[in-house]
């Protein structure tokens, strides 16, 4: 069984960082690009940033610049690393395991607010 454990998310002062994680398990995780996606009220969910195992990133361009994202394999993890965080930040964080066209997995999410 797969399960995404994410932690990390919170309560933060605009301009502050925080650092989500998310915790893999039940697949082979090498062969996943793993990515943080977020969903704001009212809105659709979107990506924010992916990697390949191969560590090949990919950014969305309102984090680019503010937000680091990486991945160990042998520890079946992968980090968002988030500076100058800004109001619009504020969301629902999931982390997505995905074989593209082939298989795809969803954590359950942790809340990111952050208060200007």
């Amino acid at each position: 069984q797969v399960q995404l454990v994410e932690s990390g998310g919170g309560l933060v002062q605009a301009g502050g960082s925080l650092r989500l994680s998310c915790v893999a398990s039940g697949l082979i995780f090498r062969e996943y690009i793993m990515g943080w996606y977020r969903q704001a009220p009212g809105r659709q969910r979107e990506l924010v940033a992916e990697v390949t195992s191969d560590g090949y990133t990919n950014y969305a361009g309102s984090v680019k610049g503010r937000s680091t994202i990486s991945r160990d394999n042998a520890k079946m993890s992968v980090l968002l690393q988030m500076n100058s965080l800004k109001p619009e930040d504020t969301a629902v964080y999931f982390c997505r395991a995905e074989q593209p066209g082939v298989d795809e997995h969803w954590g359950q999410g942790t809340q990111v607010t952050v208060f200007s």
